[in-house]
């Protein structure tokens, strides 16, 4: 008799998961708080990208959707190591050594692509945002290439199509409110007075991010006014079952992802929107630019790394501003390299012909001091050579310089994009075992396992962009596989 498993959620860890379990034979029904159209947690609202260590262009083409696009022929992958991802992580960890969930994320990464591949949740090449055309090639930078078609949406509809081809039935509309324990063991859960027994429960339901109160505690009270990126669901309901079972605090709860967003986007994400569209209100092209906080003073290195491995830090970093907002300042040189999140029918900008025009239109800035920050940084620029493809070294001699890309502001029309900092997911969570079952005092608690925001230890003070996904899609796997035995 097969085993019966619960998955709570329907995000990307959690149809991992769900497709694991039923790929090794048992019977799974998935639990969504949201409806249908809310479904997907925060994944729908994703671009869709998965970071993944690879050796060479051709170990892509197995992932692809549209393998004989004639681009492919004539793009320059490149290579992403193994140990590049690992320097890449170590990055953000402020000196701790890799953890033993940050060493699993990286070693199963690749095989958890193709393995979804084999379940038909194939990619496409991010040409748009992660690559230049230089001498004739789609040279792409920074180690991230695949995203899925669609983005996000199309994510979720091809990892839920697998999903309900192999048998899986998911209920919307079905928010699980606690957890059946017998003799030590989870055997089942409770939606309001409803009670689902089952084998196992996977908790892949989200972090806290959608808590206001839980992201005072553990973040800090500057994230109470903190825009979320993605769904209104993920309140951290399934951390909170967890804790009640012994389950201990995991990883790093002071840290979480962020970016810097429109500052007057909605207070979540809007799924409205096409596909498309939903990163819109996120503004990462910083490094074209320069940033100003209340003071009139830049408080970040903006060309300190490619966008992939700052925009999370510098998502919170603006949180720490006076008032959480900033102001990303361009001019008219680099207005076609910027992203198409500054063009969006609903972006927030303002616009002078000088700099000295478009300082009074800074609401809320100190305009001395931010007229001599801009002469400052003017002033500073050097003459080597600008190359958005590469870490190119044209930078400012300040004490808070800007390392790369550093071009001055000196051609109008100039404009200025008003920023704040939106939360996507959470990095605390609970310490799951190699099969992913969650462990309390070092034993794990008989029945219940976990995947997604809801494991601690992968991510400290920030990450390289796309890797959220693929450590949803690693350890959601494990769990799936641990809960069907």
């Amino acid at each position: 008799m097969s085993r019966k498993v619960v998955v709570v959620g329907s995000g990307n860890a959690a149809l991992s998961a769900g497709i694991a379990a039923l790929e090794a034979g048992a019977e799974v029904l998935m639990l969504e708080k949201a409806d249908a159209a809310l479904a997907g947690g925060n994944t729908k609202y994703t671009a869709g990208a998965m970071r993944f260590a690879y050796p060479d262009g051709a170990a892509l083409l197995p992932l692809l959707k549209h393998p004989d696009d004639p681009r492919v022929a004539v793009t320059d992958f490149g290579s992403y190591p193994a140990k590049q991802f690992a320097e890449d992580l170590l990055g953000f960890n402020d000196g701790r050594p890799l953890s033993p969930e940050q060493e699993v994320l990286i070693a199963e990464s690749y095989d958890a692509l193709r393995w979804l591949a084999g379940h038909g949740v194939l990619f496409e090449p991010i040409y748009s945002r992660q690559s230049f055309e230089k001498d004739g090639q789609h040279v792409f930078w920074g180690g991230l290439t695949l995203a899925a078609e669609n983005e996000g949406v199309g994510l979720f509809e091809q990892e839920l199509a697998a999903f309900e081809g192999l048998g899986g039935v998911i209920r919307y509309d079905s928010g699980v409110t606690g957890l059946t324990v017998e003799t030590g063991r989870v055997v089942g859960v409770e939606v309001g007075a409803e009670v689902v027994q089952a084998d196992a429960v996977v908790l892949a339901c989200g972090g806290f991010e959608a808590n206001a109160a839980l992201r005072q505690r553990y973040i800090g009270a500057e994230w109470e006014t903190a825009k979320v990126r993605g769904t209104p669901h993920n309140t951290g309901d399934g951390l909170a079952m967890a804790l009640a079972l012994g389950a201990e605090e995991y990883g790093f709860f002071g840290g979480c992802h962020a970016t810097p967003m429109d500052l007057h986007m909605a207070d979540y994400g809007n799924l409205d929107l096409e596909p498309g569209e939903r990163k819109n209100y996120r503004k990462i092209c910083y490094f074209l630019g320069v940033m100003l906080n209340a003071q009139g003073e830049r408080f970040v290195d903006e060309g300190a790394n490619f966008r992939n491995y700052t925009y999370a830090q510098f998502g919170r970093a603006i949180l720490e501003q006076p008032g959480q907002f900033a102001w990303q300042i361009f001019d008219a040189k680099v207005f076609d390299l910027l992203y198409a999140e500054y063009r969006f029918h609903d972006a927030h900008y303002v616009e002078a012909e000088s700099l000295d025009a478009l300082i009074p239109l800074l609401e809320s800035v100190d305009a001395e001091g931010a007229r001599a920050t801009l002469a400052a940084y003017n002033a500073a620029v050097n003459e080597a050579p600008f190359d958005p493809t590469a870490l190119d070294g044209k930078a400012t001699a300040l004490d808070l310089p800007k390392s790369n890309w550093a071009q001055k502001l000196d051609t109008g029309p100039f404009r200025a994009f008003p920023v704040t900092g939106g939360i996507t997911f959470t990095y605390g969570g609970v310490k799951v075992d190699e099969t992913g079952a969650v462990q309390a005092s070092g034993s794990p608690i008989a029945g219940l396992y976990a995947c997604g925001e809801m494991v601690g230890g992968v991510f400290f003070n920030g990450y390289p962009g796309g890797s959220g996904l693929t450590s949803g899609a690693v350890f959601g796997r494990r769990a799936g596989q641990g809960a069907a035995g």
